[in-house]
Parts: C-alpha cells; sequence; structure tokens
C-alpha cells in the first residue's frame, strides 16, 4: 500500500496493513518506531550517590526522547507562568528600590510599601503555582496526526525519587538496593478540536535507577528510552494501569 500523503503542518501517518471494520482510526507511529541514532548521543554521566543528579538526568533524557519532530512537540506553559511571575518580581523590586533610592525618605514609603507588597504577592504566587498546579510534573506534549481525521494527542508525564527503604540502607548502590524513578503518565487523544474523545489512559511505574546507569553512573540511554517507550506506547493504546 503506498504512503498517504502528508497534511502540511501534521505528522505523517506511515502505511500499514489493513485494520479490521470495527478499528476507527490507524495507529500512529509511536516512539519506540523512532529511536535516537547513535550519533546523536552524548555520554551522560553522574553521580550515583546523588540522587538529584540521576533524576535530572533522567528527566532531561525523556524529554528529549518524546520531543522530537516525529513525537511530540513540549508545551513549555509551566515553565512560561514561572519565567514571567519571577521576572515581574525582579522588575518590581528593581523599580521599588529604585524609587526609593532617587525619592525622599518619608515620601516614598507609600510607593515602597505597595512595590514591597506586590513583590510578596507576585513570589507567593509563583511558589503556589509550582507546587499546587505543576507539581511534579516534566512533560507536557503535544501532536496533532491525520489519519481519515484530524487528531489532537496530548500527554503529561510527572516523575519524582522514591527513596530506598530505611531498612535498605547501604552505602553502595545495587540493583535491589537503589531509588527508584516514578513516573506517572496520562494521555488523551481527541478530534474536532477536543470536543470528541477518541481515546484517554493512564500507567504509574517506577523502576531503580541503577538499571539505567552503571556503576560508573554512566547512564545506558537505550535501556532507558526503551523503557520510556514501552509505557507510553501502553497508555496509548489503553493498556496502561
Amino acid at each position: 500500500m503506498a504512503p498517504r500523503k502528508d497534511v502540511k503542518g501534521l505528522a505523517p501517518v506511515p502505511s500499514t496493513p489493513a485494520r479490521s471494520p470495527n478499528s476507527a482510526v490507524s495507529p500512529l507511529p509511536g516512539p519506540l518506531s523512532t529511536s535516537v541514532p547513535v550519533e546523536e548521543r552524548e555520554v551522560i554521566k553522574v553521580n550515583n550517590y546523588n540522587t538529584s543528579e540521576l533524576k535530572n538526568a533522567c528527566d532531561d533524557a525523556l524529554k528529549r526522547y518524546l520531543s522530537r519532530p516525529v513525537l511530540f512537540k513540549q508545551i513549555h506553559l509551566h515553565t512560561d507562568v514561572r519565567l514571567v511571575l519571577g521576572w515581574a518580581g525582579v522588575f518590581t523590586a528593581a523599580a521599588t528600590g529604585l524609587y526609593g533610592w532617587k525619592t525622599d525618605f518619608e515620601k516614598s514609603k507609600p510607593g515602597v510599601w505597595v512595590g514591597f507588597i506586590l513583590y510578596l504577592v507576585l513570589t507567593s504566587l509563583q511558589t503556589l503555582y509550582s507546587y499546587f498546579v505543576e507539581g511534579d510534573t516534566i512533560f507536557v506534549g503535544r501532536r496533532k496526526t491525520f489519519s481519515k481525521r484530524i487528531m489532537t494527542e496530548r500527554i503529561t508525564i510527572s516523575s519524582r525519587t522514591v527513596p530506598v527503604p530505611s531498612s535498605g540502607l547501604s552505602l553502595k548502590p545495587s540493583p535491589t538496593n537503589s531509588p527508584s524513578y516514578s513516573l506517572s503518565i496520562n494521555y488523551v487523544q481527541s478530534t474536532s478540536g477536543g470536543k470528541s474523545l477518541l481515546a484517554k489512559g493512564r500507567t504509574h511505574e517506577a523502576k531503580h535507577y541503577s538499571a539505567f546507569f552503571d556503576e560508573k553512573g554512566v547512564m545506558a540511554q537505550e535501556v532507558f528510552e526503551r523503557w520510556i517507550g514501552e509505557l507510553v506506547e501502553a497508555v496509548m493504546e489503553g493498556k496502561g494501569a
């Protein structure tokens, strides 16, 4: 069967064998079908005893893997909101300080108080947004595809580190004695501008960091990406827990 023609601005769907009449849409290309070329990889090395480094390395690798053009376009809404609130606080503090410096002390009191209160409000909003809205979210991606109709897929991924139980603490990490990388994935597929829900799924799974990093702290990126790909494709197919 000849491959379908690409629709401008949409990800192409490769030709596939005929499906049953009950199937509504053709399968879309998943992460496992779009591996990263070896020549595009860089060695990732971390300190195995630093859980922040381990988590950040996995978060960054996940974002690089899923945000490629053939997969999802990353949505930076959370980052943009935090940046806007952060810079607004910086400019407010700078403007307040400049006003207080150039204006007589007694005359500047009301304006300085207003600036100070506004700064506190902005920084508080930034903190509350990070904690209650963004939370552990590390990746939000979306893509539009065409297979008989235009479909929109949205995926949201949160991550956190699950520490080793106190009874299992040891000086040396091992496959059975290391913190775990925990992921929660939510997936929604819709059409008609989000008005018609086609599919949705969610899953949660954790795996020891030692499964992805060797004794020297070098990351096995292929192993990590295959795990991510299997989780994402499972939730896309409605097999998530």
